[in-house]
C-alpha cells in the first residue's frame, strides 16, 4: 500500500540559486541536517531532515532563469495517467512524467489559474517521513484569482471533497481526499482568493507551511538569516502563523498550532 493516498501532499522542495545558503538558512531555522550524500546525477538535489526522519528537499537550479520557489507534490499512483488528467481538466504539463532513477516518477503541472504543482509517483522514495510536527511540512493552500475554476479543475484530477470555510464566504475552500467526508478532520490542503488588493502583477501561487514551537522566535530568526517579513505573525483558529521570504526570496509560512 501506498504511503500517502492519491491527491495528499507528500513531498516539498525549494529550488534555489544557492545551495550552501539554502541549507544554512533552513538547517538553523528548523533545525534540519541535509543528505551530504548529494549525486550531481541527480544535480545535487539534497534531501532535509528532522529528528532524522526526511522532511524536504532543497535543490541548486539547474536553469538560472527558474522562480526561487517552494512546490509541493501531490502523490499520485500513476502519474501518466494524472498529467493526462490535468489536461483534460483545464491545466497544463510543464513537465512530463519522468523517471527518477529508482526513487520514483515526476510531473510538474499547473493548473487554470496559473499555480505550479508537482506530481509524485512513489518508488524508493515514499515522501515525508514526518510531517504536521515542529520542524516540518504542516499545510499548503493555493493562491487564486480564478478559484471557480480552478475548484473545478483540483475536484476532477484529485477527486477532492471540498468544504468552504467561514460564513458566508467562499475565500477559502479546503479539501479533502477523495473518498473522505470533506471538512477540517480530514482536510490536506486547501484553496483562497487573491483579493483585488494584491498587485496584478502577484502571480498565482501555493503557499506551504512548515510547523514551528514558536511562530515569534521562527520570525525572529529568519529576520536574523536575512529572511523577510511579508506578514507578521498573527492569530488564526489553528494556531498563530506568519508568511516569510528566505535570504533567497522563496515564500513560505510557518505555522504554531
Amino acid at each position: 500500500m501506498a504511503a500517502f493516498a492519491d491527491g495528499v501532499p507528500c513531498w516539498a522542495d525549494a529550488q534555489l540559486d544557492d545551495l550552501e545558503a539554502g541549507k544554512r538558512f533552513y538547517g538553523e531555522l528548523f533545525g534540519w541536517t541535509f543528505d551530504e550524500d548529494a549525486d550531481e546525477k541527480y544535480g545535487f538535489y539534497t534531501n532535509a531532515f528532522s529528528d532524522g526522519k526526511r522532511v524536504a528537499a532543497l535543490a541548486p537550479k539547474q536553469d538560472g532563469r527558474m522562480p526561487t520557489v517552494w512546490t509541493v507534490y501531490f502523490a499520485t499512483a500513476d502519474a501518466a495517467a494524472t498529467a493526462e488528467a490535468v489536461k483534460e481538466a483545464g491545466g497544463q504539463v510543464v513537465l512530463a512524467p519522468m523517471e527518477v532513477g529508482p526513487h520514483g516518477t515526476m510531473a510538474v503541472a499547473m493548473d487554470p489559474g496559473g499555480a505550479v504543482f508537482g506530481l509524485w509517483q512513489a518508488a524508493q522514495h515514499e515522501g515525508f517521513e514526518k510531517q504536521r510536527a515542529t520542524g516540518a511540512y504542516c499545510w499548503v493552500e493555493v493562491h487564486t484569482r480564478l478559484p471557480e475554476a480552478v475548484d473545478a479543475f483540483y475536484e476532477e484530477v484529485f477527486g477532492f471533497g471540498s468544504q468552504d470555510v467561514g460564513e458566508g464566504t467562499d475565500d477559502f475552500r479546503i479539501w479533502s481526499p477523495a473518498g473522505a467526508e470533506p471538512g477540517p478532520e480530514t482536510s490536506v490542503g486547501g484553496r483562497s482568493v487573491i483579493g483585488p488588493e494584491m498587485p496584478d502583477e502577484l502571480p498565482a501561487y501555493f503557499l506551504l507551511y512548515f510547523q514551528v514551537a514558536d511562530c515569534d522566535a521562527a520570525v525572529a530568526t529568519a529576520t536574523r538569516l536575512g529572511g523577510r517579513v511579508l506578514q507578521p505573525p498573527f492569530d488564526i483558529p489553528y494556531g498563530r502563523i506568519a508568511i516569510l521570504n528566505d535570504d533567497q526570496g522563496a515564500t513560505f509560512a510557518v505555522l504554531q498550532p
